[in-house]
């Protein structure tokens, strides 16, 4: 089992910047991705941003060139950091990890609890 524990959001005005962080402890033998989703009200959950092994990223259209995901192997972490927000932005944001628990194992998903991010205009 994987625990995904996120800090960071809250609320900015427009235009303003906020950094969410995302920790996974517990079984881990590889992360296969880590990222961010988003679900705004009345909205279905969206891909914001992940990073893959090896590094590569992959961004929603809306926030590319906004919004930048970092990611720390060593200590099975990632941040988003997210500039020049939008009120459309506002969403609970949820961290997300693919893994493996044993060299074995099924690739599993994890999430995390989720954490409000509000802009407001």
């Amino acid at each position: 089992q994987v625990q995904l524990v996120e800090s960071g959001g809250g609320l900015v005005q427009a235009g303003g910047s906020l950094r969410l962080s995302c920790a996974a402890s517990g079984t881990i033998f590889s992360i296969n991705a880590m990222g961010w989703y988003r679900q705004g009200p009345g909205k279905q959950r969206e891909l914001v941003a992940a990073i893959y092994t090896g590094g590569s990223t992959n961004y929603a259209d809306s926030v590319k060139g906004r919004f930048t995901i970092s990611g720390d192997n060593a200590k099975n972490t990632v941040r988003l950091q997210m500039n020049s927000l939008k009120p459309e932005d506002t969403a609970v944001y949820y961290c997300n990890a693919v893994s493996k628990d044993r060299p074995w194992s099924a690739i599993r998903e994890y999430w995390g609890q989720g954490t409000q991010v509000t802009v407001s205009s």
